[in-house]
């Protein structure tokens, strides 16, 4: 049974990721459509970070699941016993 603490944690979790997903749609799909000295766009970043943070993210992505993978297989290593 998932505890208040459980069910507030995830749900301010949910709420961050449905506001995030929803500031890059709006950033990346509507801002190309709306004209450019319009006072929307002092609410968003430059339209060349729509293309650099992503890939910055993916890069740390894989390098935090390359380390993750690494470590675990670093610790789980043994010397194979010779039998005599």
């Amino acid at each position: 049974m998932a505890t208040k603490t459980d069910q507030l944690v995830g749900f301010s979790i949910l709420g961050f990721s449905l506001a995030l997903f929803t500031y890059c749609s709006v950033w990346i799909i509507a801002l190309p459509f709306i004209d450019s000295d319009h006072v929307i766009h002092s609410y968003f970043l430059p339209r060349e970070f729509s293309v650099l943070l992503p890939l910055v993210a993916g890069l740390l992505l894989l390098l935090s699941v390359g380390f993750f993978i690494s470590f675990v297989m670093w610790k789980n290593w043994r010397p194979k016993k010779k039998y005599e």
